[in-house]
């Protein structure tokens, strides 16, 4: 997918950008996004789908800032959600909720009752007591709930078992094989609307066979419903289409539906996508600041301000992603480091065993950052969490303000001075 940082006389630059300025201007850490990637990401999917029906839903948790949903929204994209929380980000940036899709397995009822009220497209429903309770809730509201019924196909991603979610081991979705039964009483209930079928199998799949191993299982069962006259509208295939951080090799959109669309010729249900991460990764960047360089017998280490609060991916995932010099260092040698945070645990790294020149003050770019950073950064250490920034073109917007320590102890209290509770 697309990235627009590239390097002009030995420095880094987004779009006209260079990556140099927004560190001096508005400090590190920060985020660092492209709009001009972001556009060019999502309009690979619709120039991929041409005519085929189609809706795409960007999965809003891959990075909620609601510019970047609103940059998608103006694209005509809908949207991905899992919480009230992502739906009330959609509605702020202008996104319809006609093209709303609400996936997540513990929907509370005053989040479907939310949901209802604005007129999603569906739900995407991960339980029999999901069912019933979304059931109960429409029928408070006078209203009928469309449905699509998530699938567990039982289709090995092969990726990080942390985000692999198409096993029948998995937490998510209805085993494929009872998922017929659930249909049929679905179908029977006064206030649900059953209008699709809906499958996620993981995330950072670099391949696409399964995909299609599990399209062709969805069909099967599509069919088979279509035989007790549940005719379904739609058939969402989910997202999770992987991105290059290292020297994977990643299948494009083109070869991605090159293989799919064959599967849904002379058929009329729409496909669904919930593309994330391979509409914004590749497309942000977090920069950070060498503070200290330490050496021992074993080890450089370049200390950042960056820390896994602030990225997480890391520690969490032992996520590879590329870090580079944002500006070249004269006269400084090559070495190979650590970079690590501040933070007070020793899975506080961003990146180990990386050949850099680099020196105190310096400033250092992570790459492929647009996906499950900000959004999975927290107040761990009490740090603030970094602003956000967009490139277009030549222009710098702050799209988030750097969090300040009141933010921090907003909504705590202190007790009482002369409180004689025994605690």
């Amino acid at each position: 997918m697309h990235t627009t940082i590239s390097r002009n006389n030995g420095d880094l630059f987004m779009e006209k950008v260079a990556l140099s300025d927004i560190a001096n201007q508005f400090g590190t850490p920060c985020y660092v996004y492209s709009r001009t990637a972001l556009k060019l990401n999502f309009e690979a999917y619709t120039s991929a789908l041409g005519n085929h029906p189609h809706l795409i839903c960007y999965a809003v948790k891959s990075n909620s800032n609601i510019a970047v949903l609103q940059t998608l929204s103006a694209l005509g994209a809908g949207f991905d959600i899992v919480s009230v929380g992502e739906l009330e980000r959609v509605l702020i940036a202008g996104g319809d909720p006609s093209k709303i899709v609400f996936s997540g397995l513990g929907k509370t009822s005053s989040e479907m009752r939310r949901a209802l009220e604005v007129g999603i497209h569906c739900f995407n429903v991960e339980s029999e007591s999901e069912l019933v309770l979304l059931n109960e809730t429409a029928s408070a509201l006078s209203l009928k709930a469309p449905v699509s019924i998530r699938v567990n196909p039982d289709v090995n991603a092969n990726t990080h078992p942390y985000i692999s979610t198409g096993l029948k081991e998995d937490k998510f979705g209805i085993d494929i094989n009872h998922a017929m039964t659930v249909y049929q009483n679905a179908s029977l209930m006064n206030n649900i609307d059953v209008i699709g079928i809906d499958c996620h199998i993981g995330s950072q799949l670099t391949d696409v066979r399964p995909f299609v191993d599990a399209m062709n299982r969805l069909l099967i069962l599509v069919d088979q419903l279509a035989e007790l006259k549940i005719n379904l509208n739609h058939i969402d295939i989910g997202g999770g289409l992987g991105v290059r951080y290292r020297d994977e090799s990643i299948q494009s959109v083109d070869d991605y539906m090159r293989e799919l669309l064959p599967l849904l010729a002379h058929r009329s249900e729409t496909l669904v996508l919930e593309p994330g991460r391979s509409i914004t990764a590749n497309a942000g960047a977090m920069l950070t600041q060498v503070q200290f360089i330490k050496s021992n017998e074993h080890k450089n280490f370049a200390i950042v301000d960056a820390a896994m609060n602030d990225m997480l991916r890391p520690s969490l995932y032992q996520a590879w992603m590329d870090i580079q010099s944002i500006s070249h260092s004269m006269g400084v040698d090559e070495k190979v480091y650590d970079v690590v945070g501040p933070v007070c645990e020793s899975g506080d790294f961003l990146g180990k065993d990386r050949k850099l020149s680099v020196k105190e003050g310096d400033h250092l770019c992570l790459f492929s950052a647009g996906s499950y950073g900000f959004v999975m950064s927290s107040n761990y250490n009490s740090r603030p969490r970094a602003p956000e920034i967009m490139v277009d073109g030549d222009n710098v917007f702050l799209i988030r303000q750097r969090e300040t320590i009141q933010d921090l102890t907003r909504g705590e209290q202190l007790l009482p001075v002369n409180s004689s509770s025994n605690c």
